[in-house]
This record gives C-alpha cells, structure tokens and sequence, in this order.
C-alpha cells in the first residue's frame, strides 16, 4: 500500500492561490500582470499566490523567448510545472476500464484498458486497483509520485461523500467507491459522474476554454448532460442536475428505465434505438453497428429511427439553452457514429425549440474517446489536489 502524500509537499492553497492554478491550467503560461487581470486580483496578490508554489516547483517562471524585443525588462510568464505531479485518471463502462497516467497539466502520459468479466463491484474493484498498481509503478519511471486518483462512473454520484448512489449501467447501489479505493490503493480518491469529469476537463482544457457559459452533451448507452454556468461546474443540491436524458417528452411514450416515459434517453440512447429498429424491421439487431449499417443501406424505417432520436436530443438541447443561456453546447459520446443521421433532427428540433437569440447558441460536435472521459476523471483528482472549487449547487 502506498501513503498518502506527505504535507509538506502538497501546495497551500489558499482561495487565491487556486483560482491563480486554475487560471495558469486554462490560460497559461502568463505574465503576472495577465493573471492579476484574469482573477481580478492585485498584483500583490497574485505574487502572494504564486510564491509559495514556486518554491515547492508547481509553478515556475521565465521569459517569453519567442516575444518580440521589447524596451526595457521583458515580463516573465508563470508556468504550471506540468512534471511536477502525477494523477490517475479512470473511466467505467459496463465492459471494460479505460485508465490514463496524467501529469499535473493533464497531458495523457500513458493509457491502459481492462476489459471486464462481470458488473458486480467484487469483479470490477479488484481490476480497478490493479490497474491502479500498475499505474503507480509506471509513474515511479519518471520519478514523479502520483497525488491523486480520480473515478469517472455513469449515474447518480455524490462527489462529496464519494459514494456511487446508484449507476444504471453497472448496476451499482450505494457503493462506498472512495473509501474502498482509497483504502485499496492509499492515495486520495474523488469519484464522480463521468459526463461532469469530462466537463471539467473541457472547461479546463478542452471547447469550453474561457467560455462561461457552456453545456457538454453526450449521446451513446445514455443521454448525459454536464452544466457550467457562470464559469462554475454545476452539479445541483442533489448532485444531478443536467439530467437531460430524463426530460420526459412524451407521457405516453416507451418505458425508461428510471421509471419515466418518454424520456430522452428513452427514445435516443443506444438501447432504446436498437429496441425502435428491432420493433420497425422484425430483424435481431443487437449491436448499434448493426443499425448504423441498416440505416446507411437505405433502410427508411430505421433512418426514421434515427431521425425521431435527434429530433429528441434537439428539443432536449432547446430546453437546456432555453434556461440557461448557454453561449456553446458540445455534443459528444460514442453516439457520434450515427451523428449524420442525427444531424438533420437535431438542427431542425432545435430551431424549432429555441426561444428567439437562445437560436445563436452555437451547436458544435466533438468527438472524445474513452481515453479523454478518463483524462476528464484525473481533471477531477487534480482539481481536488489544487482545492480548486469549481463545482456550484
């Protein structure tokens, strides 16, 4: 078993001290005087900030030796030292774990991918902390201990207490996920909801960089939605807000699983497209390539499918700017395959749902494999590890 980090070594964050590291992760490298003008904090301040950071080697600071010559003394731009630390990143599926060795900037230094024999947590913790170990000792390669570990799971998470209240797709009730994984692995442990991980880290790093007002939709085995708003990751009183998938549309439409009908995710989910494309072709069609395949041969009643699928996920995304304004929503998720079938469904319902300039939010596809939701979840474990609150009820 490994120790935690000695306290010595970790930074002392104060309020300005993190929101000066956030800003440097996003936005950085930067003079001192940008930095005082992206916190609004004092130049006294910002130098408070950063000189303790300095000292311990999480920060550094030199010259711009690219910048124009200058009269006077050229401004020195603060760095994140981005080898300065380690953290793992881990994503969950029904099938498999996807887990990435991230440095302090969360740059991917290695990944690995388990698959998995069974759902039940006695089959998927012992592969996890595994993984975990092995992770630990490649990061021991480059002389650099691991300060954190973040859990991406789907479903109801509660970050706070670490604990996996309910995940549909593992079939997880009440799991004590970060004391278990802690205890396994003795390095500190956040968990929690894989699209809000994957948020973090395209606020920080990724399409919604300097935006303060976004939305990251996912499309695949679920509907996920994760929220920023007003440059805060929004995560509600209850710890589900964004829940998009569960936007009944239709009272009296197919059965979800959460108890609903016509949920979103009910009728635009991979699951629920392979039930409407079974039902509309008498065929057993069990896997989504099936579909993708029949739709892309000229199968009108399975491309109808597809269309009634985005023009759910349109109206969804509609709803959403409708409320909160939002300057830029990011579609993504493994359901990307099928985004030409999508597309048209998608644009129309949105248009359609859209209340007069909410219209102009841009609508954007970026397609993130499961190596980026595991980057998403050593977001997290950074996060923790810089006291960087982000997260707003």
């Amino acid at each position: 078993m490994r120790s935690t980090p000695s306290p010595e070594a970790t930074p002392p964050m104060t309020p300005a001290a993190s929101l000066v590291f956030t800003t440097l992760l996003s936005h950085g490298p930067l003079t001192r005087a940008e930095t005082g003008r992206r916190t609004g904090l004092s130049p006294a301040a910002v130098t408070k900030a950063v000189r303790p950071l300095m000292e311990l080697g999480y920060l550094a600071e030199g010259v711009d030796e690219g910048a124009r010559p200058a009269v006077g003394r050229p401004a020195g731009l603060v760095r994140v030292e981005a080898g300065r630390a380690m953290f793992i990143g881990i994503k969950v599926t029904g099938d498999e774990i996807i887990a990435v060795l991230a440095d302090l900037c969360c740059r991917i230094r290695i990944a690995r991918c388990v698959p998995l024999t069974g759902r039940e947590p006695e089959t998927v913790l012992p592969a996890l902390t595994s993984l975990v170990q092995e992770l630990l000792t490649e990061a021991d390669g480059f002389g650099v201990r691991v300060r954190g570990l973040g859990l991406a799971i789907s479903g109801d998470v509660d970050r706070a207490n670490g604990v996996v209240r309910y995940s549909p797709f593992l079939e997880w009730r009440d799991v004590p996920l970060a004391e278990i994984v802690g205890t396994a692995t003795g390095l500190p442990v956040t968990v929690d909801n894989d699209v809000r991980a994957l948020t973090v880290a395209e606020h920080w790093f990724g399409a919604g960089v300097g935006l303060l007002n976004f939305a990251l939709v996912t499309v695949g085995a679920g509907i996920g939605c994760g929220l920023v708003v007003h440059g805060r990751v929004v995560s509600g009183a209850h710890g589900v807000a964004g829940e998009i998938g569960h936007l009944s549309l239709d009272p009296l439409g197919p059965l979800c699983h959460c108890g609903n009908r016509g949920c979103v995710e009910a009728i635009a989910a991979d699951p629920a497209i392979l039930r409407a494309v079974r039902e509309a072709t008498g065929k057993d069609v069990t896997a989504a390539t099936e579909a993708l395949d029949l739709a892309h041969s000229g199968d009108l009643d399975v491309r109808a499918v597809y269309a009634q699928a985005g023009e759910a996920i349109g109206k969804a995304i509609g709803s959403l700017v409708n409320i909160l304004g939002s300057e830029r929503v990011i579609i993504s998720g493994e359901g990307l395959a099928a985004y030409d079938l999508f597309a048209e469904g998608i644009r129309d319902a949105f248009a359609a749902s859209a209340f007069g300039t909410a219209s102009q939010c841009d609508v954007m596809t970026r397609p993130l494999p499961f190596e980026e939701w595991a980057r998403g979840a050593a977001a997290t474990a950074i996060q923790s590890f810089i006291g960087s609150d982000t997260y707003e009820e």
